[in-house]
């Protein structure tokens, strides 16, 4: 999968933030769309396909954490990551529990961001592709299964 293919939320309160991190994503080549509240960011998820998000911890409207819950609801397999200024240990904790993959303290060196986010995508990337084999292998079982049925029918009239 291309990375222009690759779909990034950016949801963060801090315009600079913001600007900073949806231009370095850019100039990778992601597509990249940003939210400065959950709720654009819960819009966001509900009019598009995210491969990945970067939450803030902390935004005007809710807390990054509630936000994870809410995009999973409408994007299941999402990639989430939280990025905090204020790093403790509960937050981490809190953030993984409610279905964060990553967690990263602000500011975040761009080189560290864009490692995780590659490292993420190429394991949903791989994922995703077993998935594919999985349902193929199930539909093929299924066809296989339904066409003995069918035979076993005929010989039993």
């Amino acid at each position: 999968m291309s990375r222009l293919e690759n779909r990034i939320l950016v949801v963060d309160d801090d315009e600079g933030v913001l600007s900073s991190i949806s231009k370095a994503l850019r100039l990778e080549g992601y597509h990249v769309d940003v939210a400065n509240t959950g709720k654009k960011a819960v819009e966001c998820t509900k009019r598009n396909f995210y491969n990945l998000a970067l939450v803030d911890i902390r935004l005007p409207d809710m807390e990054g954490t509630e936000l994870l819950t809410a995009m999973k609801d409408t994007i299941p397999k999402m990639v989430k990551i939280i990025l905090t200024g204020y790093p403790a240990l509960p937050n981490a904790v809190t953030a993984l529990n409610k279905g964060a993959d990553g967690y990263l303290t602000k500011p975040v060196k761009m080189d560290e961001l864009l490692k995780t986010i590659k490292e993420h995508l190429i394991k949903q990337s791989k994922q995703n592709e077993f998935d594919e084999e999985k349902v193929s292998e199930f539909i093929e079982t299924r066809i296989k299964k339904l066409d003995a049925d069918q035979n076993t029918n005929s010989e039993l009239e």
